[in-house]
């Protein structure tokens, strides 16, 4: 059986001051169509995938409301509400619990909620192979996609020799039959070999600017798309031999959860989230693993995880000058800027070059685009100050 596990925690306080705490980015219009929120396209671009009975959204505690009201169609149950914020590692792994005690042998889709991807039907066909190289190997299945720019901000992949492996919808494979009769097969079954599996011989999480420059230069590297294919059990084995602690705590929950159910499980939970390393799956496990395998795809893939990356994704809304405005504003030999405004104000740049400028709520956000990584500063800096009230 497929599931699909939608991670919809994050605070995103790298699109402050457009993304706050009571309305993070995944709820902000920021989707493939108009008035579309982040979180609504994955739902959309998943759907014909999984279905709703077997999609399961990870959350906050907090804004757990705000995703049953956006997502009236997800079953209760399918909700999960993290009692406090430990990264994508425990949001991932808290899933896999879930599913596994429900089938053991279950292919999980990982898929963050910010996410914009012009080609949902281009998406479709390569998470049909990772799902299915998922379901044939003993392996975490990523997808790579090729990089447009050198970003700091996004995860790097080595990728290794091919695996000739042909996949049909089901999940089944030819693994055993040799390169040329795999081929064959692929044929017979009117399905293409899925020569875009490969293995991966190095993964860099968020490098700095100058390695990522080299790594887009050498050719060699491409961008980790942050969605991951495995089964449950590979997963929570994964947990096991890299993240011990994390995965001790997650056993207490499925404990929980046998006998008492989501309820029990949910207190289980509570009890043990406060200790639970805060790492993120890309750091706590892909950096280590050596079952590691991705799918080549190319499908307009963005992660809008910063202002950099948002203006990225809308290049070809650009002026002539280069400036990638939403919202009102009014610019003068200005060159190469991004202007965003959700409210009634008018933003004017008169002479500047390569500044993002951002006005929402009670926020202004001035920041040189190169620069636009470094925005998540500015929660802890509020936070020290006692101005959290503006997250």
């Amino acid at each position: 059986m497929r599931y699909a596990v939608v991670l919809a925690g994050g605070s995103g306080n790298r699109l402050w001051p457009a993304s706050r705490k009571r309305r993070p980015k995944q709820f902000l219009s920021l989707g493939e169509h108009p008035g579309e929120s982040l979180l609504a396209a994955t739902l959309r671009r998943i759907a014909p995938l999984c279905a709703p009975e077997y999609t399961l959204v990870v959350t906050a505690e907090a804004q757990a409301e705000q995703v049953r009201a956006a997502l009236p169609s997800l079953p209760r149950d399918n909700l999960l509400a993290e009692p406090s914020p430990r990264n994508t590692a425990a949001a991932l792994g808290l899933a896999a619990t879930y599913v596994r005690e429900r089938d053991p042998e279950a292919v999980i889709a990982a898929l963050p909620a910010d996410l914009f991807i012009a080609d949902p039907a281009g998406f479709a066909r390569v998470a049909e192979r990772a799902f299915a190289a998922a379901a044939a190997h003993e392996a975490i299945v990523t997808i790579a996609v090729p990089p447009t720019r050198a970003e700091p901000g996004f995860g790097y992949l080595r990728l290794g020799a091919p695996i000739v492996d042909t996949t049909t919808k089901d999940g089944a494979a030819a693994r055993d039959a040799g390169a040329d009769a795999a081929r064959q097969a692929a044929r017979d079954a009117d399905e293409e070999p899925a020569t875009d599996l490969f293995a991966v011989e190095g993964f860099v999480e968020k490098p700095d600017p100058a390695r990522a420059r080299a790594f887009v230069a050498d050719g060699q590297h491409l961008w980790n798309a942050g969605m991951f294919f495995a089964r449950a059990r590979h997963l929570l084995g994964a947990f096991e031999r890299y993240l011990p602690a994390t995965h001790a705590g997650l056993a207490t929950v499925a404990a929980a959860l046998r006998v008492g159910g989501p309820a029990a499980a949910a207190e289980a939970a509570r009890s043990v989230y406060p200790v639970l390393p805060a790492i993120s799956f890309d750091h706590g496990v892909l950096e280590h693993t050596r079952a590691l395998l991705a799918v080549r795809g190319d499908f307009g893939w963005n992660d809008v995880g910063s202002w950099s990356s948002l203006a990225a994704l809308r290049a070809d809304e650009a002026d002539p000058a280069g400036n990638v405005v939403q919202g009102r504003a009014v610019l003068h030999e200005a060159h190469d800027n991004v202007v965003f405004c959700d409210s009634e104000h008018v933003i004017s740049l008169i002479g500047v070059q390569g500044l993002v400028v951002v006005q929402s709520g009670d926020g202004i956000l001035i920041v040189p685009r190169e620069r636009a990584q470094d925005v998540r500063e500015v929660a802890s800096a509020l936070e020290r100050r006692a101005l959290d009230r503006h997250l």
